[in-house]
């Protein structure tokens, strides 16, 4: 389940609960809320494990590429042994492998910052959805704690 729909959903419950008057106070269901909490925990590592999947296909995309480049590689140097007397062929083969190999790096890499890109974004959003929902957790705490004193 997506963390921000389980951040909504908590917001839901606070805002359905039912004020104790003259305070600043609010009675929750504890089962609903004990049960939006577990759901949390369980979602988290949902979220951690979408940004461990990404960065499992960018290896796996850089893995391609550079077994593309290797085979491409020992295709020119076959060639080559097989044709010295054609110099320009060899060289030509060879400046190809290197091109396909930058080529390679530059989308690895690009692919790379993409992953990190959103792996970043993603966490931060989980942190600060996080930081909202430990926030209004405290909040209740120290409101309840109020009423407790004052009673």
């Amino acid at each position: 389940m997506d963390i921000q729909h389980l951040v909504d959903r908590l917001e839901e419950l606070f805002n359905e609960s039912r004020p104790i008057w003259l305070t600043h106070s609010v009675l929750v269901n504890e089962d609903r809320f004990l049960d939006l909490i577990d759901q949390m925990r369980v979602s988290i590592p949902e979220e951690v494990k979408k940004a461990q999947q990404l960065l499992a296909q960018r290896d796996r995309i850089l893995a391609q590429a550079q077994e593309e480049a290797n085979r491409t590689l020992s295709l020119a140097r076959e060639k080559s042994d097989q044709f010295v007397e054609r110099d320009a062929i060899v060289s030509a083969a060879q400046a190809r492998a290197e091109q396909i190999v930058a080529q390679g790096r530059v989308e690895a890499e690009a692919t790379k910052r993409d992953a990190d890109d959103y792996v970043l974004e993603t966490l931060t959003r989980l942190e600060v959805e996080m930081d909202r929902s430990l926030t209004q957790v405290r909040n209740g705490i120290r409101a309840l704690q109020n009423d407790k004193q004052h009673a």
